[in-house]
């Protein structure tokens, strides 16, 4: 009898053990752990309001207010400022240190995250995408026309950069021209290099 095929009119082949406790025993088991569970938690929610009492009972005793002079009550709410003071301070330490580490946790869980590899980066190719094209995925149905780029630049002649080149090599050393233009002949040179003397 080899391997069988399990089909549906055939419920003798079936591949999961049937377990040794039956539907009621499991349930009763789920009912009483749950209950187990219920009274540990009020237990442990009656351990924790003892430890406050005996806490509070330990660093604030009860205030004997009776018999009391004026005084005597004046000092005595300067001391209890005193210590809401301190007690104000020390609560902001700790927020201040819950944030911080909080922050930390969460840094932490991105560097794991980082590492972990969840998020890997796609690896991206070149595409090639026109002016026109460009324009009209960024502005849509208001690009009108094409947008020839190279029609928009200035044609440069070649005369032009010549007569740059001239200039630029006529310029040489500023200081030398400093020096040459400075006094009444500097100035009649270059009233003569501009025209005005004709």
């Amino acid at each position: 009898m080899g391997d069988q095929i399990r089909r549906p009119g055939n419920p003798k082949v079936d591949n999961k053990p049937k377990s040794k406790i039956s539907a009621s025993r499991k349930l009763s088991l789920k009912i009483m752990l749950l209950n187990r569970a219920i009274e540990d938690l009020e237990n442990e929610k009656q351990d924790r309001e003892e430890e406050k009492n005996r806490y509070l009972k330990e660093k604030h005793p009860a205030l004997q207010l009776s018999g009391l002079s004026l005084a005597e009550l004046q000092n005595l709410c300067k001391q209890l400022y005193a210590k809401i003071d301190v007690v104000d301070e020390e609560r902001f330490d700790y927020e201040d240190k819950v944030n911080k580490h909080n922050k930390d946790i969460n840094e932490l869980k991105l560097k794991v995250q980082d590492l972990g590899g969840k998020f890997k980066k796609p690896a991206l190719r070149k595409v090639r995408v026109s002016a026109d094209e460009m324009m009209r995925a960024l502005l849509g149905s208001k690009h009108k026309g094409s947008m020839d780029l190279r029609a928009n630049l200035k044609s440069v002649k070649k005369e032009d950069i010549k007569q740059e080149k001239v200039l630029t090599s006529e310029v040489g050393d500023w200081r030398k021209n400093v020096e040459a233009m400075s006094g009444m002949e500097g100035r009649k040179k270059m009233f003569d290099a501009a025209g005005g003397g004709q």
